[in-house]
């Protein structure tokens, strides 16, 4: 039994040491917590949040372990599984021993009841509900799985906070997705061209080519690309379309042309700039749809010109190599 009181004490003392002064009612909880189910504050089996106890995915694994649990079987529900909207569900089966015939949980996840710092790894997410719900059910664990809330309750800040959380350095225990996670995500889901994001980030940092720049200099550049994208994506294209080759951007600008006006003043604009080396002006694809016909002519003259002074296209010759 002393070693039993050592742990509680030490749980205690820990706990004060990480929430600050807590009520008398939760060091009872976290002292039987302690004893009957040997979870541990330093090993990060408990949390506290918003006044209440939960066990963590760590947590409820070492008590399978230590009661020498048979097995866990796992499948995907496909009945209720959608891969284009991020929705998983899983069913989980706890086995205690061969005799037992097994305790089943679910769990299921999509983006709105998962933390934004978890976007796009909702699958994993699920899995590990549907283990938690199992493990409680087969080990008697009355306390809630930190893991099956939507979104932790010790940072559930405004928006602006959420946007600087997400882009935050996480290792692949905390939860957070890697830094190249979330450019790829950014670029599904603006459908950015990822060719032109990769050169327009090399110029962003400054550097020859994006395998020299820091990780730091690339979370930074994913910051503002995000905030970018949601402000103004329209602005956003501008800038990346300024980063294609003479020739590949005369293409392109005129394919947007023909998009835009199929008449003889369309096709008027296109051949006066077709020849030029600047015809990345393929800004105007980002805002076609909202051209008035007979301010064709007069708006792109304007893209033009504003090209023509990007110093971004300096660096059209580091994109291109």
């Amino acid at each position: 039994m002393a070693h039993v009181r050592i742990a509680n004490n030490r749980n205690v003392r820990l706990a004060k040491q990480r929430w600050g002064r807590l009520p008398p009612t939760a060091l009872t909880t976290l002292r039987e917590l302690s004893r009957e189910c040997r979870l541990s504050v330093a090993l990060g089996d408990l949390l506290y949040l918003d006044g209440c106890w939960y066990v963590t995915h760590a947590g409820l694994l070492r008590i399978a372990q230590r009661s020498r649990c048979s097995g866990i079987e796992v499948a995907c529900i496909g009945k209720f599984t959608d891969p284009s909207a991020a929705r998983c569900a899983f069913k989980a089966t706890v086995f205690k021993s061969a005799q037992y015939r097994g305790f089943v949980g679910y769990g299921d996840a999509d983006p709105s009841n998962v933390s934004p710092l978890v976007h796009g790894a909702e699958m994993r997410v699920a899995e590990t509900r549907a283990v938690n719900r199992a493990l409680r059910k087969a080990y008697g664990i009355g306390i809630c799985s930190v893991e099956e809330l939507g979104s932790s309750p010790e940072s559930r800040p405004s928006p602006p906070q959420a946007k600087k959380l997400s882009l935050q350095r996480t290792n692949g225990n905390y939860g957070g997705p890697k830094v190249r996670d979330r450019l790829c995500q950014l670029i599904r889901q603006h459908q950015l061209d990822a060719n032109l994001v990769k050169a327009y980030a090399v110029d962003f940092c400054g550097t020859k080519t994006l395998l020299e720049a820091s990780r730091e200099q690339v979370e930074n550049f994913v910051a503002h690309l995000v905030d970018w994208a949601e402000k103004d994506r329209n602005a956003l294209l501008c800038q990346l379309n300024s980063y294609l080759g003479s020739e590949e951007g005369a293409a392109y600008g005129c394919q947007s042309l023909a998009a835009v006006n199929g008449n003889a003043s369309g096709e008027r604009v296109i051949e006066k700039y077709r020849g030029s080396t600047l015809s990345s002006t393929t800004a105007l694809c980002g805002h076609r749809d909202a051209l008035p016909t007979l301010k064709l002519e007069a708006f792109f003259e304007q893209q033009f010109n504003l090209l023509t002074q990007r110093p971004a296209l300096l660096f059209r010759d580091v994109c291109q190599s």
